[in-house]
C-alpha cells in the first residue's frame, strides 16, 4: 500500500505519481518490484500526464477515458490521437481498491479524521495498513 496525505480540498489526480512511486509489489520470492504490471484507476485519473507517466515506466494503464476527453479527441479528428485502450476485465478488479479503502475507514478515527496533525493521521493509516496486511497473511491458505 502507498499513502499520501493531502489537505481535504486537494484533488487526488495530482498525487498519482507520488502514490505509484511508493508502491512495492511483493511476489512469492525475491525483493519487491517497484513497477506493477498494470494500474487500475477510475476516470478521475484519466489525464495525459498520468497516462504518459505510466507509459514511460512500462505500466499498463487500465483507466477509462472521460466523456469530455473522448469528445475533444474526436473533434480534433486525426490530430486527436487514438482512443485509449481499456481492458474491461482488468478494470473489474479495481473493486479490490475500493474494498480496501472501506476496510481502512472501518476505523472511525481514520474515517472522520479525528487526528489533527498529518503525522498522526499518517501513522494511523500505516498501522491500519499493517493490520490489514497481517490479516491477509493469516487468511491465505
Amino acid at each position: 500500500m502507498s499513502f499520501v496525505v493531502t489537505p481535504g480540498q486537494a484533488a487526488d489526480s495530482p498525487q498519482f505519481q507520488q502514490v505509484i512511486e511508493g508502491i512495492e509489489v511483493r511476489g512469492p520470492a525475491g525483493r519487491p518490484r517497484t513497477r506493477p504490471d498494470a494500474v487500475a484507476a477510475d476516470k478521475a485519473y484519466s489525464s495525459r500526464k498520468n497516462r504518459a507517466y505510466l507509459r514511460k515506466r512500462g505500466i499498463k494503464a487500465v483507466i477509462p477515458e472521460k466523456a469530455d476527453q473522448a469528445t475533444n479527441r474526436k473533434k480534433r479528428g486525426s490530430r486527436g490521437g487514438r482512443p485509449v485502450s481499456h481492458d474491461a476485465a482488468l478494470y473489474r478488479d479495481r473493486n479490490t481498491v475500493e474494498r480496501c479503502i472501506n476496510k481502512i475507514k472501518e476505523w472511525r478515527g481514520l474515517a472522520t479524521r479525528y487526528d489533527k496533525t498529518p503525522r498522526a493521521y499518517t501513522a494511523g493509516l500505516h498501522l491500519r495498513g499493517a493490520i490489514l496486511w497481517l490479516r491477509s497473511l493469516h487468511s491465505t491458505p
